[in-house]
């Protein structure tokens, strides 16, 4: 069991009021707060051991670089990545998928074909528009049906020997939906595709195991799971990331330059080019410790009680409408109340001190097909209580009164 108060204490930033009120911070799959415990370790960092890494002799810079490649390993272990070569830093999610996208450019041809599913985010959708605008390969939707699920059915139509890419969210950024990606995983390899997973919304909530999903890719960003901004991680099977070429070229991912020829320098620098978001790496180390020492099965468990509670008091609101009411789900619930604009109720509650999104999320695919403008999303933390999901109900009924 969590002690959330204990937790809460850990994110000073939860103690503050907004507009005077007590803040409840319900933007958490926008980005999560930070603990303590990470705050210090990046002011730790430019305190004691901030040098570039990988090319000094100096002590300073041995330590920096001994500290970012002790994270990466950290970050191996808890995804259980096979080699700490297959693990490399990006700046966040987006970057690490549009390293995949370029590299996969070089890797198809005219007819060749990529499935994307409906439940992407903008940054899972647009890298594979420009590589099958500038390849001729053919992008095709895997559809949802309106409790927000892919329809496997469909997919099963879809997925041919043309497929060289299937790309999935494993969580929905917009929805919530769990996505099956260990069964989409497996049709992939069946036609010899390969299949990236967008784990930015997985991860705060669960510990993937890409080995155990056979999975060739699978990216995500610090700063959803408590760490800091400016960094992410493309996992990548060895074979593969040895396939791709560099996405960057500059310092650090090279092994010799001249002015004929430069050849590469080994994973995972290669896909490493310049200096890196050092503080970034480090850090993101000592966030996924905090969270493993809370304990995923915990967070878990307690989301969902979170999940359930605030869909059942939501629900009892005439005229609110929940989008993503999919069997498997994590905490996000994104709502709509009849006849008002999202983003209406989202400004008055945050005058209540209620930090909501509203808008599309960057997936307008998924308000084309409910035919809305966008929702309010209330997505939930592990440092988040039920008395804070009371609070955010109340503000809405005072904001449907106000509005109708």
């Amino acid at each position: 069991m969590l002690d959330t108060q204990k937790i809460r204490a850990d994110f000073p930033i939860l103690s503050q009021k907004i507009n005077g009120r007590p803040l409840v911070y319900f933007d958490n799959g926008a980005t999560s707060q930070k603990p303590q415990v990470v705050i210090d370790a990046i002011s730790q960092y430019y305190q004691e051991i901030n040098a570039n890494i990988h090319r000094g002799v100096h002590t300073l810079s041995q330590n920096a670089t001994d500290a970012y490649e002790i994270s990466r390993g950290k970050i191996q272990n808890h995804i259980n990545a096979k080699h700490p070569h297959e693990v490399i830093f990006t700046s966040g999610t987006t970057h690490a998928i549009n390293v995949v996208a370029n590299g996969f450019a070089s890797l198809m041809k005219e007819g060749d074909e990529v499935l994307v599913s409906a439940l992407e985010h903008h940054s899972n959708i647009v890298p594979w528009q420009m590589l099958c605008e500038r390849t001729g390969a053919i992008l095709k939707v895997i559809p949802m049906n309106d409790a927000g699920e892919l329809i496997m059915s469909e997919f099963d139509k879809l997925i041919s020997t043309k497929t060289k890419m299937v790309t999935v969210n494993h969580i929905s950024n917009a929805l919530g939906t769990i996505n099956p990606i260990k069964y989409m995983i497996d049709k992939a390899h069946e036609v010899g595709a390969a299949i990236l997973i967008d784990g930015a919304q997985a991860t705060p909530h669960l510990r993937p195991d890409v080995q155990d999903l056979d999975c060739d890719f699978y990216v995500f960003s610090g700063h959803k799971i408590c760490g800091p901004t400016g960094v992410g991680i493309l996992y990548g099977k060895e074979d593969w990331l040895r396939k791709l070429p560099p996405y960057q070229g500059g310092g650090e991912m090279i092994a010799t330059v001249t002015f004929e020829k430069t050849t590469y320098a080994d994973l995972p620098h290669k896909f490493e080019a310049g200096t890196p978001n050092i503080e970034g790496g480090i850090v993101l180390g000592t966030a996924i410790d905090y969270l493993n020492e809370v304990g995923f099965e915990n967070i878990a468990n307690y989301e969902n009680e979170l999940l359930a509670y605030a869909t059942e008091k939501l629900l009892e609101i005439e005229g609110l409408k929940i989008y993503g009411t999919a069997t498997a789900k994590t905490s996000v619930i994104s709502f709509n109340i009849d006849g008002i604009h999202p983003y209406d109720i989202g400004t008055i509650i945050d005058k209540l001190g209620i930090a909501v999104r509203t808008g599309h999320h960057c997936a307008q695919p998924i308000m084309d097909f409910y035919k809305i403008p966008g929702t309010i999303r209330a997505s939930f933390a592990f440092y988040n209580t039920k008395e804070e999901i009371d609070l955010m109900v109340d503000a809405v009924k005072k904001a449907k009164i106000m509005l109708s």
